[in-house]
């Protein structure tokens, strides 16, 4: 099984991410970066988010040449096997059951292959995760465990792309247009000339989403 050794983590993790084991409301936000980067690459992105919340960047297991990582192989662009993502999940939950407290929700903020990750985590422990984050990524297109619960509740998910990534394939921007819709309350915004990346507008509304959820503790 994949397992994660690496993270970097905000000042006082050790008792902030398992600070509500005493029943404290506030979640921790998981940095969830994209194939061949690295834990320190959404880091950066934490001022401009605005919260006040306990945060981890995790490193994803699979190493590859050049210093970078990947959650899993790519073999079809935009249409993963199923196995290696599933236990790149079960990778992450480890890693949530041994560093964060047993009652405490994860807000996921993924990029690229980490915005797939963060919607694995959604469909596979709905209660766990709240307000996760999807940056120029898609969805698996296996049916998951969560989906039932999903299609019922309905949970506040955000979606943003570039209308120039030409990274992500058509077809899993299409799979992923049909399935949040009918299992989520979706926050979907398309930036205009933006490729396969984050803009200044995206992160602007990134903050709006999770002050709105009441998850992040934002400032507006």
């Amino acid at each position: 099984m994949s397992t994660i050794s690496h993270y970097e983590a905000s000042a006082g993790w050790g008792s902030a991410g398992r600070g509500s084991e005493a029943g404290g409301a506030r979640p921790v936000a998981l940095l969830l970066h994209g194939y061949g980067s690295n834990e320190h690459d959404l880091t950066g992105l934490v001022p401009e988010l605005g919260f006040a919340l306990p945060w981890a960047s995790l490193r994803a297991p699979l190493e590859l040449a050049g210093g970078g990582a990947a959650w899993f192989t790519v073999v079809t662009p935009g249409d993963p096997d199923e196995r290696p993502v599933v236990d790149a999940t079960n990778a992450i939950w480890a890693w949530v059951d041994e560093q964060v407290g047993p009652t405490t929700r994860v807000l996921p903020i993924g990029f690229s292959q980490g915005a797939l990750m963060a919607s694995q985590l959604l469909r596979t422990r709905p209660d766990r995760v709240v307000a996760p984050v999807i940056l120029s990524g898609f969805v698996l297109g296996s049916p998951q465990p969560g989906d039932p619960q999903l299609a019922t509740g309905r949970p506040a998910v955000f979606w943003g792309r570039g209308s120039h990534d030409r990274v992500i394939t058509t077809d899993a921007i299409e799979r992923t247009a049909g399935f949040l819709p009918a299992h989520a309350t979706l926050t979907e915004r398309v930036y205009q000339g933006l490729a396969h990346s984050i803009s200044a507008d995206e992160l602007g509304d990134v903050r709006r989403f999770i002050a709105d959820s009441r998850a992040g503790d934002a400032d507006e």
